[in-house]
């Protein structure tokens, strides 16, 4: 609460998101990725809170656990099925 301020500044969970650096800036012309944006900008502190509390809830609490291992099946299942690489971006974007 100290580090975000008065909520009410941000006018959609999106903007909170971005301050709080859980959201990867990019910039696209005609489809194709031209760079990113803004990798400094918004809190760091949140930023490493965030991590260090989706680390803390995979470890601990049982269904947030099941879910990232569910998500690690199925893209395995994919990749060898497909006989393809792990892509980050398919299976967690």
């Amino acid at each position: 609460m100290l580090e975000t301020g008065d909520i009410s500044r941000f006018d959609k969970v999106g903007n909170y998101a971005s301050y709080c650096r859980c959201i990867s800036g990019a910039r696209y012309s005609n489809g194709k990725k031209k760079g990113k944006t803004n990798s400094k900008n918004g809190n760091k502190y949140l930023a490493w809170a965030f991590v260090e509390a989706a680390n803390f809830a995979i470890r601990y609490n049982k269904t947030v656990k099941s879910y990232y291992q569910r998500k690690l099946a199925r893209a395995c299942f994919y990749v060898l099925r497909d006989k393809v690489p792990f892509t980050v971006e398919k299976a967690f974007c």
